[in-house]
């Protein structure tokens, strides 16, 4: 499975929200994150915008504005926000539990390879969902720490 170029931002985004605000940042602006992120200012804009759409991001205006993790956006799995900016984990249509479609197979009961990609899906779809932002948010200020790197979005 291949997430899209939108997940795996989204997912970057709300990571580097996570540390920002573990570091005393209250709000990192589209400039900064599309900055550190590499990621094109106007696809930033869509996908924040989404993202705020979803609740998993809360924007404040003004000077100190920005935008901020909230607190379903910390505590949300992976697996979700996968499925929300990606679409479904299933890596063919006939296991899919969100969007099914009809495979060509003439018989989808005794299929070996919908047996062994219903596997699949269930055993990414187990890992990711185990996870919430908070969980990468921790484990990659971990090893931040580990490496002796200065910490993104800290204040100096």
């Amino acid at each position: 499975m291949q997430i899209s170029k939108k997940c795996e931002y989204a997912l970057r985004i709300l990571i580097d929200l996570g540390i920002a605000s573990a570091a005393g940042r209250e709000c990192l602006s589209a400039t900064e994150l599309a900055a550190h992120e590499r990621i094109p200012q106007k696809f930033l804009g869509l996908i924040l915008h989404e993202l705020r759409q979803e609740g998993l991001v809360e924007s404040r205006r003004g000077r100190a504005g920005g935008y901020a993790l909230s607190g379903k956006g910390r505590e949300m799995p992976i697996g979700e926000i996968v499925r929300m900016t990606h679409g479904p984990l299933a890596p063919i249509g006939c296991v899919s539990q969100t969007a099914y479609r009809q495979c060509s197979c003439p018989d989808e009961t005794h299929c070996g390879l919908r047996m062994l990609m219903t596997d699949v899906r269930n055993a990414v779809s187990a890992i990711l969902d185990q996870h919430t932002v908070d969980e990468l948010v921790s484990l990659t200020l971990r090893r931040i720490r580990r490496d002796r790197l200065p910490i993104p979005f800290a204040l100096t």
